[in-house]
């Protein structure tokens, strides 16, 4: 049987300051390949953002963080094209140190 792409937005989160989340998580009997992550800070200062690519069945730790504390200016999005591979069950947890930082991760899922 061939193997079926779906290409879409993956996750979208706008977390409360200070606070981790799960932006995405692999669904079951797929795979995943996050091509690009948008962060938009719409607050009139700039802004610290985490994200992180964690393995299932484990818990955040240092080793999973693809950017720590990197800094969004004020009224500014960046987006990082990065090309994260993720397997079943693996999440993608995104933290902003302000409130009003949006995060959308872009991507395919193959099943």
């Amino acid at each position: 049987m061939a193997k079926q792409e779906n290409f879409k937005i993956l996750g979208q989160a706008s977390p409360n300051a200070t606070t981790a989340v799960t932006l995405y998580t692999v669904p079951a009997s797929t795979q995943s390949v996050v091509s690009t992550i948008n962060i938009c800070n719409t607050t009139a200062s700039a802004t610290t953002c985490r994200i992180a690519a964690i393995p299932s069945g484990e818990s955040l730790s240092l080793e999973h963080y693809i950017a720590f504390d990197a800094t969004v200016s004020a009224k500014d999005s960046v987006s990082l094209t990065i090309g994260v591979t993720l397997g079943t069950g693996d999440t993608l947890s995104v933290y902003a140190s302000t409130a009003s930082v949006s995060f959308s991760a872009f991507g395919s899922e193959v099943s």
